[in-house]
């Protein structure tokens, strides 16, 4: 999986580089085949947007933006966000592969 990061007219500390990495090691947990993260870090007129594009293997891209005036709540906002939306597209995969009432058997005792 690779982490990429780009700051527009922002510069990035070294914590917020590594919390935005120690997010996309968490995103490992929910068992899908991430190939990149990309996360965009764009300063605005009023604050700051935060864009993280996750390329998951034989779906399409997670694409959450998060706009805010810190840089910090902007980045915690986004992982949240993206948390809950790779959560629910491994529930849909683990629920598309599971067995329908039509398979399951019925043992006679």
């Amino acid at each position: 999986m690779i982490v990429q990061y780009r700051a527009k007219d922002i510069n990035l500390s070294d914590a917020n580089k590594k919390h935005i990495e120690a997010a996309a090691e968490k995103f490992k947990k929910y068992s899908l085949d991430l190939t990149r993260i990309m996360c965009n870090v764009m300063a605005e007129k009023k604050g700051v947007t935060v864009e993280f594009e996750i390329h998951v293997a034989h779906t399409s891209p997670v694409i959450i933006t998060e706009h805010d005036k810190d840089l910090d709540a902007a980045i915690d906002i986004a992982i949240d966000r993206a948390s809950k939306a790779l959560r629910r597209l491994h529930d849909k995969v683990k629920d598309h592969k599971a067995p329908s009432i039509k398979e399951l058997v019925i043992e006679d005792e």
